[in-house]
């Protein structure tokens, strides 16, 4: 298999999976004063300093969730809560369903919300989101890189003056992390969630940043654990193996120019030999991993399906939202139409893609696609 869907999940880092089969015997409860107990509460506690390191973090900004969702929905539903459950929130077009979908619940309950686009070329206009932050703003989410099609969004622009306006500022960096340098303090948010499998770590398994004087509520009551923001005895090999990814994230930063040629070698083969093809949302800065490709009079869902006969793994939007026929919201709101951002695929890479792989890749995706528009043009003919 030639697994091209890493913004969707990444395979798991041998190192790390060898941490989470020894903290697998730490049988006992990290609350637990014991031995056993203690044993597991430093596994823990050592991954949380890893995790700190790769945001730029001080270990005790680190919350552990059950993934990058619940981490979003920590953030927002939290600054929800913490201004009485009224005012305005603001959030990109583009944001992942898991904050998506949040914010429509907010608006469910009645506060406003107000959501700037990125234009057409993917480059989200600081301006333009700090033009829609009024005195009753309390939150602005805008994520860190866009998990579609990998434009990079200005948090650094961004977050001070959010701050500056009195509201919090959150990032979902879940794309981001082990991708390209993190750095919390110097971009200036308050909240930021990522999620482990996204860099060879395991899944179920996440943290939300918070920075060091916010206050956010309990998000799950019923125990201590995580400073009683979240209770529920932790996954201690889960955490393990997400302190072993972290660290090993942050040690091949380095490895990022590598993948974006690669990645740029794939974009580049499948537009020269495939006719009626284009790259979305790659006017501005992108994740080095990913591109999004629109192929006109194909049917995303069907070339997926074929390419996986092909032994091609890719996809089409959010692994989140994989099953439902409606296009991206994420894709249309760089203005394209619901015909065409059903024909955008997205190919993602990782540190672990080879270039034997996308050269294969670029082949069978120019036959597979041909194939498909032959296909269709017949069926068309054959309508009465």
């Amino acid at each position: 298999m030639i697994y091209l869907d890493n913004n969707a999940s990444t395979r798991l880092d041998s190192e790390v999976e060898t941490a989470m089969r020894e903290a697998a015997g730490l049988y006992g409860n990290p609350s637990s004063v014991h031995a056993e107990g203690r044993k597991a509460r430093r596994a823990i506690e050592e991954a949380r300093d890893e995790v700190a390191r790769l945001l730029g973090a001080s270990p005790e900004e680190i919350f552990f969730t059950s993934g990058g969702t619940e981490a979003n929905a920590m953030a927002v539903f939290g600054a929800a809560r913490m201004s009485g459950r009224a005012g305005r929130v603001v959030a990109s077009g583009a944001e992942h369903p898991s904050v998506r979908e949040a914010v429509d619940r907010l608006a469910d309950e009645g506060i406003e919300t107000v959501r700037v686009n990125p234009d057409p070329s993917g480059v989200l206009d600081a301006g333009k989101v700090l033009e829609a932050v009024l005195p009753e703003t309390f939150l602005v989410t805008v994520m860190a890189a866009n998990n579609e099609y990998g434009g990079l969004f200005p948090i650094e622009a961004l977050a001070p003056a959010v701050r500056e306006r009195g509201a919090l500022f959150h990032t979902d960096a879940v794309q981001a992390a082990g991708r390209i340098p993190i750095g919390v303090r110097p971009w200036g948010v308050d909240l930021a969630s990522i999620s482990a499998h996204k860099f060879h770590g395991p899944k179920g398994v996440g943290a939300l940043y918070v920075r060091k004087g916010v206050r956010l509520p309990a998000h799950t009551p019923g125990g201590g654990q995580e400073k009683k923001v979240r209770a529920g005895t932790e996954n201690t090999a889960g955490i393990a193996g997400f302190g072993v990814a972290a660290r090993l994230a942050r040690e091949r930063l380095g490895e990022a120019g590598g993948i974006a040629r690669l990645r740029d070698r794939l974009e580049k083969e499948i537009l020269s030999r495939v006719e009626g093809t284009s790259a979305v949302g790659n006017g501005g800065p992108r994740l080095p991993n990913t591109s999004a490709l629109l192929f006109e009079g194909v049917s995303a869902e069907a070339l997926i399906i074929r390419l996986d006969l092909e032994g091609v793994a890719v996809s089409a939007g959010s692994a989140c939202s994989s099953g439902t026929l409606a296009p991206s919201p994420a894709i249309l709101s760089l203005g394209l139409a619901p015909s065409e951002a059903k024909s955008v695929v997205r190919f993602s890479l990782s540190r672990l893609t080879t270039l034997d792989e996308v050269e294969a890749a670029v082949g069978i995706v120019s036959r597979v696609v041909a194939e498909v528009r032959t296909q269709h043009r017949g069926l068309v003919s054959r309508k009465p």
